[in-house]
């Protein structure tokens, strides 16, 4: 699909020339590889190549002048919410801290440590794992504006930390870990990789048989259906979210995203998968268009998170949809006391979490899943719907 046909706003002449020198860099992996990449290569590079991929360069990507927007930017009271959770999770551990996975702009560490000091429930250290340059920047500058009394106990992280005790957080994390596209082609299982056409001077699909690792999982998770069927296998966030599982000595791991359980993933019907790119606010299917500054994603197996979380060790103590695990964490009630209803404080306010439970929008399609280490943790966010028996 050429970008011309995709009715995106045109980048300005330093961020084409942003894009072009990342899809050289693209190039020259293809060459070194003799030709071909897997997509989770090229997605990797695309979104983490130093310097050049789309979360390790300096342009906006989070908010109105980005392009995508994720709950903490919508409203505070979705950390609002989230800390009643977290406050009973720290209560579980010995050391309260909280490790964050990503933290985007920084509005969900400020807006958590602010809501956590309101309850009396402060962790004792606030540890950031974020390996953008350009974003830790922006984080620590939000928390200076927004959360000062609480930037002493922020620190930020190269690698995951020996031990976790207390509680991880990861908002929309999984979706951006590089995923590799197996697909059925009536008895033959490929890989959909990457390469470069010289004639058309452009990166384009090419299929090539898939490893035995990939074409078992495939085999494994894919609808037994007629017809070709492609999707998603990512094992890099499994991989994470078991190497979470095994540093956590107490406490709980929240993971918050985009997804599906197992079977509804790999629905028949969702035959061509579930990846994604957002560009300004516009969301297209090509993540060829403008590498670098196009965010890529792809939704989440939770089932597969929820078996790695098991390998080690943890328990999957629940699993829900956005809207109900933030209703039992007192959202409405936290809206309700933002002000009168013919404010306009409280239609702000109620616009916002309107985004954040409403089916159309996050409400549904965003889960929240629960791995805990420690028993006895209190879990208001699954009082009212708690779904595990559908991983």
């Amino acid at each position: 699909m050429p970008v011309a046909t995709l009715d995106l706003p045109l980048p300005t002449p330093e961020a084409r020339a942003h894009s072009e020198r990342l899809v050289g860099h693209i190039r020259n992996e293809i060459a070194r590889c003799g030709g071909w990449i897997a997509f989770a290569r090229y997605m990797d590079l695309a979104l983490y190549a130093p310097g050049l991929g789309y979360y390790a360069a300096g342009a906006t990507k989070l908010g109105p002048a980005g392009d995508f927007v994720t709950a903490p930017e919508i409203s505070p009271l979705f950390a609002m919410a989230l800390a009643v959770q977290v406050a009973a999770i720290l209560d579980a551990s010995r050391q309260r801290e909280i490790v964050e996975l990503g933290a985007g702009s920084g509005r969900l560490a400020a807006d958590l440590l602010n809501a956590l000091a309101g309850c009396a429930a402060e962790p004792s250290h606030y540890r950031i794992l974020e390996p953008s340059p350009d974003l830790r920047a922006r984080q620590r500058a939000t928390l200076a504006r927004t959360a000062p009394a609480h930037l002493s106990r922020v620190e930020w992280l190269d690698a995951l930390p020996a031990k976790i005790d207390g509680a991880l957080v990861a908002n929309e994390v999984l979706d951006a870990m590089p995923v590799h596209l197996a697909a059925r082609r009536g008895a033959r299982w490929v890989e959909r990789g990457v390469v470069w056409n010289a004639a058309d001077r452009a990166l384009t699909w090419k299929e090539r048989p898939a490893d035995a690792r990939l074409e078992a999982l495939a085999a494994a998770r894919f609808p037994a259906t007629a017809g070709d069927y492609l999707s998603e296998i990512n094992p890099a966030a499994e991989a994470l979210v078991e190497d979470v599982g095994k540093r956590l000595v107490a406490g709980a791991a929240l993971f918050v995203d985009y997804g599906f359980p197992g079977k509804e993933y790999y629905h028949p019907q969702r035959s061509e998968g579930t990846l994604m790119c957002h560009y300004r606010h516009r969301a297209h299917a090509d993540p060829f268009a403008w590498p670098g500054l196009t965010d890529i994603t792809a939704h989440v197996d939770f089932t597969a998170m929820a078996e790695a979380g098991e390998r080690a060790g943890l328990a999957v103590a629940g699993f829900a949809a956005q809207a109900p695990f933030l209703m039992g964490c007192g959202i409405l009630e936290a809206l309700a006391a933002t002000g009168a209803p013919d404010t306009v404080a409280y239609f702000t306010a109620a616009s916002g979490v309107h985004k954040l439970l409403s089916p159309a929008e996050m409400g549904e399609l965003v889960k929240v899943l629960a791995l805990a280490r420690s028993e006895g943790i209190a879990w208001p966010g699954y009082a009212l719907v708690d779904h595990r028996h559908r991983l």
